[in-house]
């Protein structure tokens, strides 16, 4: 195969190769931010502290996964979606 088939050739090849991979990669990862996020959480387990903040995903969507001690002394999970910040 000469050269420039081969070129033209993976050029066709890589332009949707390309596409393919931005698609499956989605969009940016948050919209909230982790401090955002731990704010979520802190309010909706009704105070306490935060012990972690991770990356994680809930029902196929982009999600942080907080844990929180409560003021009670219980370690509760809390998944707050990363576009909207609502605690599930």
């Amino acid at each position: 195969m000469k050269p420039a088939v081969f070129f033209r050739t993976l050029a066709r090849l890589a332009a949707p190769a390309c596409a393919a991979v931005l698609l499956l990669a989605g969009p940016a990862w948050a919209d909230v931010s982790r401090d955002e996020a731990a704010a979520a959480a802190q309010r909706s387990s009704g105070g306490g502290r935060v012990l972690s903040v991770e990356k994680s995903d809930a029902a196929r969507r982009p999600a942080w996964r907080v844990k929180v001690l409560t003021p009670q002394g219980e370690v509760r999970v809390i998944l707050v979606d990363a576009a909207s910040g609502q605690p599930q």
